[in-house]
């Protein structure tokens, strides 16, 4: 890993570390996830029980200016298109604060959803509560679930979409494709919690 980007890993991994402890834990492996009815791109309210004929969801916490999520757009794009057909869309949730950040504006979100045709649902958590909720500390933080035969959702994994920020060719450890896959075999998702390297989710001053 280039310097650089080392450096900019260390720095996020302390703004996690106080994030974490500031909101708590939140969601753990095999938890009954927070439903949520959150405002697309498309002015449409969009909620997980709102899917139909999904079998679950890679939930991917991202947002429009951190280098790491603009890094990792094309491969969550590319994801998508692999697994929503079989069952598993990707749903992005954008919680940054576009008071600090004007760039995380709804605005901004609906010209970079354009601009990269995103071919998934781009949703703004305003409130930033679900991203609390689910205990989402970085930009990209994905959380993979899992539908149950009720309706509701069961989380199976936490983390890093792989393990190569920089070079998507040389990641080989693809760890929500692997996840994924597990899931749609029937089986137990084996590396359920990766470390997520992204930017620090900029949240609400008091």
């Amino acid at each position: 890993m280039p310097k650089n980007m080392f450096r900019k890993s260390l720095i996020v991994s302390v703004f996690a570390l106080i994030s974490c402890t500031a909101f708590g834990q939140g969601l753990k492996i095999g938890d009954r996830v927070s439903d949520f009815n959150l405002k697309s791109t498309e002015g449409k309210l969009i909620s997980l029980s709102g899917i139909q004929g999904n079998k679950g969801a890679i939930i991917v916490f991202t947002c429009n200016h951190c280098p790491f999520s603009n890094i990792y757009e094309d491969r969550i794009i590319a994801i998508h298109k692999k697994f929503s057909a079989l069952g598993y869309p990707v749903v992005a949730v954008n919680p940054s604060d576009a008071k600090q950040i004007p760039e995380e504006s709804f605005k901004q979100m609906k010209k970079r959803a354009k601009e990269k045709s995103y071919p998934f649902v781009y949703l703004q958590d305003e409130s930033q509560e679900i991203a609390k909720a689910y205990g989402a500390t970085r930009t990209p933080h994905v959380f993979i679930v899992q539908k149950e035969t009720d309706g509701t959702y069961l989380l199976r994994y936490i983390g890093a979409i792989d393990n190569n920020a920089d070079d998507p060719a040389a990641a080989d450890k693809k760890y929500v494709e692997n996840a994924v896959n597990e899931l749609l075999l029937g089986n137990t998702v084996s590396l359920t919690i990766t470390k997520a390297i992204g930017c620090s989710i900029k949240w609400k001053k008091p």
